[in-house]
């Protein structure tokens, strides 16, 4: 049976095992650039023991950011500061991701840490765009609604960052259409209330999806995957659904994505959500089951015995970790360990490596590393 540490084949590319370091903003970058923060950061989680690393979510044009401080990967200045990142973790033995976003009207907003809401211009901020001029909340930026100008630049930003992430040498790209940004947005009924052919019906919500799905595809070589990352619901009346999300998960799979990475929520400012270990999990394994398509988990997985067991189960394919890695760097390796498998540790740590732990190859795409 598979395991949390069985290889996993995606198109050309194959993951070492199946924990995944999901994207976790980092508003640490400047103008869009990655700094040596990024380096540590990201190559930490590549030398604890992740089949696949992806990077937070990165925006495909400056106004695309969640806040001034996010990566960005619209200029060569940017792609060259990520292939230093990739590089490195490639040589620690694991497989580089991006998730390429823009943020729409949740742009132009405060780091966490450093107040809410929306950063105003003369701190830096920018006009916002989204499917409606519908605000997130009212201390978020008021958006303006694309036309169809705006909508074909978005498309075409998507393309543009896809080839940077492959003069990077990332070794897959995975679209954001989650969280309540951009794409989610034109998804939701809660924030699209157009009424041409982005708007209205589910085929017309989620078209502007699938066309930054078949347009990133066609610039993405063909042996690489792409993953797509949605939320399965928006835990509110009138929202975006559970059998929603099957049917363009359908879609999104004859458009060619290799794998939706299902995560919930991020359309509303304050959802009642029945927040648990593995909460997400079950909506992993229905968009598995019902569409014959690789899925990612996330969400309160943090026992290898509890990741372990989605994958053998069939729940998923890989299992993506967040908050628990930034407790533990190095849950990979401790969760092989947990497990009873052949732990693979940097050969520089093997002499504080358990008994049995045996050297790490350095990553390739076609599956030498161990």
């Amino acid at each position: 049976m598979s395991h949390l540490f069985s290889p996993f084949q995606l198109r050309g590319v194959t993951l070492p095992n199946r924990v995944v370091i999901s994207p976790m903003c980092e508003y640490s970058a400047v103008d869009g650039v990655a700094t040596d923060w990024h380096l540590v950061h990201l190559g930490s989680r590549a030398v604890g023991g992740a089949g696949l690393v992806i990077l937070e979510a990165t925006a495909v044009s400056p106004e695309g950011r969640i806040s001034p401080a996010d990566l960005g990967l619209w200029n060569d200045t940017q792609t060259v500061a990520l292939k230093r990142i990739v590089d490195f973790m490639h040589e620690q033995g694991s497989a580089a991701g991006v998730q390429l976003a823009h943020a729409g009207r949740k742009a132009s907003t405060f780091a966490p840490w450093a107040g809410n809401g929306a950063v105003s211009k003369a701190e830096g901020g920018w006009d916002v765009v989204a499917p409606s001029a519908v605000p997130f909340s009212p201390e978020y930026p008021q958006p303006q609604a694309l036309d169809q100008a705006g909508i074909d630049k978005v498309v075409a930003d998507f393309v543009a960052a896809t080839q940077r992430a492959h003069t990077a040498g990332f070794d897959v790209i995975e679209i954001h259409a989650a969280h309540g940004y951009l794409l989610h947005q034109f998804l939701s009924p809660l924030s699209n209330q157009r009424t041409d052919q982005y708007g209205g019906s589910l085929e017309n919500r989620a078209r502007l999806l699938l066309e930054v799905t078949r347009a990133a595809r066609a610039a993405w070589p063909a042996e690489l995957p792409l993953l797509v990352r949605v939320s399965a619901t928006d835990w509110a009346e009138g929202g975006w659904t559970a059998d929603e999300t099957v049917t363009v998960a359908r879609w999104l799979k004859d458009a060619g994505a290799d794998l939706i990475d299902v995560s919930s929520g991020g359309s509303i400012p304050a959802p009642q959500i029945p927040v648990g270990a593995g909460y997400q999990v079950p909506f992993a394994e229905r968009v598995r089951r019902e569409v014959d398509v690789p899925t990612g988990a996330v969400g309160m997985i943090t026992d290898p015995m509890q990741a372990d067991q989605i994958v053998r189960n069939g729940q998923a394919d890989l299992v993506l970790i967040a908050r628990e890695s930034l407790r533990d760097p190095y849950w990979p390796v401790h969760a092989a360990t947990a497990l009873h498998q052949t732990p693979h540790w940097p050969a520089q740590y093997l002499r504080a490596a358990p008994k049995g732990a045996v050297a790490r190859k350095p990553f390739t795409q076609q599956g030498d590393a161990a």
